[in-house]
């Protein structure tokens, strides 16, 4: 389904016969949604790891690397991980939702008796949406999270906020935001599609809605999880942690 639909939002949007209206209204419903959460995770998302992170280096007398390991863990693994459980809780579950309560109206079949494609006109717009917002989320969390991460180490820990800027430019670069941003479609495929497929897959009435909204959380953050292994263990491989 997924490939279908990608094919579908690339044929219509060559043929001028993308539901823009659709799209933009899905992508603003799912950025309304995901938005203020975004941010009142990444804050004690940052301050946690600033303050574990300036904590150990204190003790070590490594103070002058607290920005650079604080900023990365927020990067590489904190905003897509945050990314993929805010895409999963809220947009995947009221996606599922959406399409569940019409499959059990019988829209969707309404649909197909009419000759209209669902993954055509229900599904491909939601991808669009959801690949839109998911770097956009992502982005919005590492800043969130970076800055409120400078603020605890500078002025509750006490570190200058020369040695915490250097530290995180020497080791921090463009190819750990463009694996985020990455990592962050990816997981936005993934939710986007499990919430599709669960919602169209929908039986057994208003249970069958609350049972396909459980699925899809549950299935899309353990699948952003497993897959975020093997990206992160990709990304050793191939593009080594480098100082600058």
């Amino acid at each position: 389904m997924a490939g279908q639909a990608l094919r579908w939002v690339a044929v219509d949007i060559a043929t001028g016969r993308f539901p823009f209206r659709e799209a933009v209204s899905q992508t603003w419903f799912v950025i309304v949604v995901t938005t203020l959460p975004a941010i009142l995770v990444a804050v004690p998302f940052g301050v946690i790891v600033s303050v574990q992170v300036g904590s150990l280096t204190q003790q070590v007398g490594a103070t002058s690397i607290a920005g650079a390991a604080g900023g990365l863990g927020i990067i590489q693994q904190g905003a897509p991980i945050v990314t993929a459980l805010l895409l999963g809780g809220a947009a995947g579950s009221a996606i599922a939702s959406d399409l569940g309560a019409r499959t059990i109206r019988e829209e969707i079949a309404a649909m197909e008796t009419l000759g209209l494609n669902p993954t055509r006109r229900v599904v491909a717009p939601r991808f669009v949406s959801v690949l839109i917002t998911a770097p956009m989320l992502c982005m919005l969390i590492v800043f969130t999270g970076l800055l409120a991460g400078y603020a605890i180490s500078v002025d509750v820990q006490g570190i200058t906020p020369g040695s915490y800027v250097a530290s995180f430019a020497s080791f921090a670069s463009v190819t750990d935001i463009v694996v985020a941003l990455c990592k962050s479609l990816v997981f936005g495929l993934v939710v986007v599609a499990i919430a599709c497929h669960r919602g169209l897959s929908t039986k057994g009435g208003p249970k069958g809605v609350a049972t396909s909204v459980n699925a899809t959380v549950v299935l899309g953050v353990v699948a952003c999880f497993v897959i975020n292994v093997f990206i992160t263990q990709l990304t050793t491989m191939f593009v080594p942690q480098t100082i600058g």
